[in-house]
């Protein structure tokens, strides 16, 4: 039996930073406003996607003491590729220097656990590490005029490299799910903006993620009181909140960005995860929840036993 182990993480953000007193300059909103029902204070935008990929993985290889030559395979979780052709990751691979294969995956938010999740299934049939990258930049799909999406999104990437070990490895278990029937709560059409039902969005997200989390946390074999550390979705605060309230975790045992990012959809969760490993939040032996949800609607947790 071969597992992973997360040996190296790293992230990017573009230098452009856009605050919610920016944002009332042009909107009919206030920092306030937008603190009150996001979290948010700020984001970064004007960001490329395989720009910002290429950077965060440069930075987790490195982070791992390697280099691009050992990597296997670049897996690319994001919603907002260069173009429709060729792959984005395609891009990265070449634009790191990576001798191995490269695909995209699009799960939208939850689009980094998948990215995980598959990467563990790719060591566990024979693949060397495997460098998984969450990155999107939204402000390219957003319209700058829709107060209720303009105040949420920024752009952003975040990168961890997984390694193959002898046993099981770090990921004790995982829940995926989706439901198709509610694409219509989030979607972006080509050559469109984002739309974004925002009651109907938080009230199945909290659902979703609460369940998906359960079962991740069952299939792990603890309880929820064994958490260390909660590394959810940054999409909005009170999203966060409501989660953390139902499973029974408290609030700082839990990692929130969204006050400095906003909602990066695949890089949301990574960007969260660095933060608590370049603050000392994660020790050796902590048992760590990712959850999310994203359009489609998706939805995916993975529970890890912190094993560096």
């Amino acid at each position: 039996m071969r597992g992973i182990t997360i040996r190296g993480c790293g992230i990017s953000v573009p230098d452009k930073v856009l605050t919610n007193d920016d944002l009332s300059a042009t909107l009919d909103t206030s920092d306030a406003w937008i603190t009150e029902r996001t979290g948010i204070k700020e984001r970064h935008v004007g960001g490329i996607t395989s720009q910002m990929a290429i950077e965060a993985g440069r930075h987790a290889i490195a982070d791992a003491g390697l280099d691009p030559s050992d990597i296997d395979v670049v897996l690319l979780a994001t919603t907002t590729p260069d173009a429709l052709v060729p792959a984005t990751s395609a891009t990265v691979q070449a634009g790191i220097g990576v001798p191995g294969g490269a695909f995209d995956l699009n799960a939208a938010c939850s689009g980094f656990v998948y990215g995980l999740v598959a990467a563990a299934g790719l060591v566990a049939v024979g693949s060397g590490r495997v460098l998984v990258i969450g990155a999107d930049a939204l402000s390219r799909i957003t319209d700058w005029d829709d107060r209720t999406m303009a105040v949420l999104v920024g752009d952003g990437a975040g990168a961890v490299v997984v390694e193959p070990v002898d046993g099981p490895g770090d990921l004790l278990s995982w829940n995926f799910g989706a439901d198709g029937t509610l694409r219509h709560l989030l979607r972006c059409d080509h050559g469109g903006y984002l739309f974004m039902d925002g009651k109907e969005v938080f009230r199945k997200a909290v659902r979703v993620v609460v369940e998906s989390a359960e079962r991740a946390i069952q299939d792990a074999g603890i309880q929820a009181s064994d958490v260390d550390l909660l590394v959810p979705h940054q999409a909005n605060l009170r999203i966060i909140q409501a989660a953390c309230q139902r499973l029974g975790i408290p609030e700082e045992r839990t990692v929130m960005v969204i006050d400095r990012y906003g909602n990066t959809s695949s890089a949301s969760i990574p960007l969260a995860l660095d933060d608590a490993l370049r603050s000392g939040r994660v020790s050796p032996g902590n048992h760590l929840l990712l959850t999310g949800f994203g359009g489609g609607m998706t939805w995916a947790s993975a529970v890890l036993r912190w094993g560096r």
